[in-house]
């Protein structure tokens, strides 16, 4: 009894530090003046929040967000810091206009405080408006045997609730195409990203040369594995594109070009692969249905096509637009 007690102080107590530090991570990242030191804030936070859904024992939202919220979305911002030190660095600014700014960023920060309050009041009245019902689990436990899948999360994100996944990768290729959008027509035929100088017996040479092999194991592992423990196309994409942006960064392969079909092939694969299915499910009854006697490899077949698409996408996104000079076609550019 006593040390029931004692282990339940003790992860009474934990729980009380993790969300003190949640909050600290949070309150730093939104108050710091400095960009960067915002940005490793809100990286701090996101292992932060993993630790928290680990806690609760979501392991799938713990690897989601410690693979997207503090890992991809960290980089994305990173890299915006650096290009926006780089336009605006050597800008100088006089008395008025720096007056402007701070008057400015004054007004978005008290209009950033009152919406994120308000988002929170709304939080909480709905949280204390739910009842003490078990949501959907009831139901998903009743129909996982004709899910083929035994993994819940699975269950949920690629059969009883696809409509919610096919849009994320839609709304994740979407952004993607802004982001294309964004080029400069002149920037078009040069490949996206920074030029990397890595030098061949150099430390990020070696981890590019060590890596790849255990990360690409282990990302088609997270997915095939999906099915039935935690697991799933978003977390072993994520592996897979940093371990492509890895060998990218390590000199060991150029970045592709985004004219090239077989790229452009990957990137609509998984959004068209779900959408076929689910175009076939209507003709058996219901749009994104699937058949329990073909349930299985199906997920299969549409997480194998996710995983290509949302690896692709994440890459090219962290690349970004094109940062140094025309680079010509290679063997293996053609369109």
């Amino acid at each position: 009894m006593i040390d029931g007690t004692a282990s339940d102080i003790a992860a009474t107590g934990f729980d009380l530090v993790l969300a003190a530090m949640i909050l600290g991570a949070g309150l730093f990242a939104v108050t710091v003046r400095d960009l960067f030191g915002a940005v490793v804030f809100f990286i701090v936070y996101g292992v932060f929040v993993a630790l928290a859904w680990l806690r609760l024992g979501a392991l799938d939202v713990a690897l989601t967000e410690a693979a997207l919220g503090a890992g991809l979305t960290g980089v994305l911002l990173i890299g915006a810091v650096a290009r926006l030190g780089r336009r605006t660095g050597t800008q100088g600014t006089d008395a008025l206009s720096r007056r402007s700014a701070f008057s400015v960023r004054s007004v978005s920060q008290i209009a950033t405080m009152l919406v994120s309050a308000a988002v929170s009041v709304a939080l909480g009245w709905a949280f204390l408006s739910l009842s003490d019902s078990d949501g959907l689990r009831a139901g998903v436990a009743a129909n996982l045997d004709a899910s083929g899948v035994s993994n819940p999360v699975t269950a949920v994100l690629i059969n009883f609730r696809g409509w919610d996944t096919l849009l994320e990768s839609i709304v994740l290729l979407a952004a993607l195409i802004g982001l294309w959008s964004l080029w400069r027509d002149d920037d078009w035929g040069r490949r996206p990203g920074l030029r990397q100088h890595a030098r061949a017996d150099g430390v990020l040479a070696m981890f590019g040369r060590l890596l790849p092999p255990f990360g690409l194991l282990f990302g088609v592992y997270m997915v095939w594995v999906g099915s039935s423990l935690p697991g799933g196309a978003f977390q072993g994409g994520t592996v897979l594109a940093a371990v492509w942006l890895l060998m990218m960064m390590a000199g060991l392969m150029p970045p592709p070009m985004v004219t090239s079909a077989r790229i452009r092939a990957v990137l609509i694969a998984g959004p068209l692969v779900f959408l076929s299915v689910g175009i076939i499910g209507a003709f058996a009854g219901g749009f994104l249905g699937l058949p329990p006697a073909y349930a299985k490899p199906l997920i299969l077949m549409i997480e194998a096509a996710l995983t290509l698409s949302i690896a692709a996408t994440l890459a090219l996104l962290v690349l970004g637009p094109p940062g140094g000079p025309a680079m010509p076609s290679g063997p293996g550019d053609a369109p």
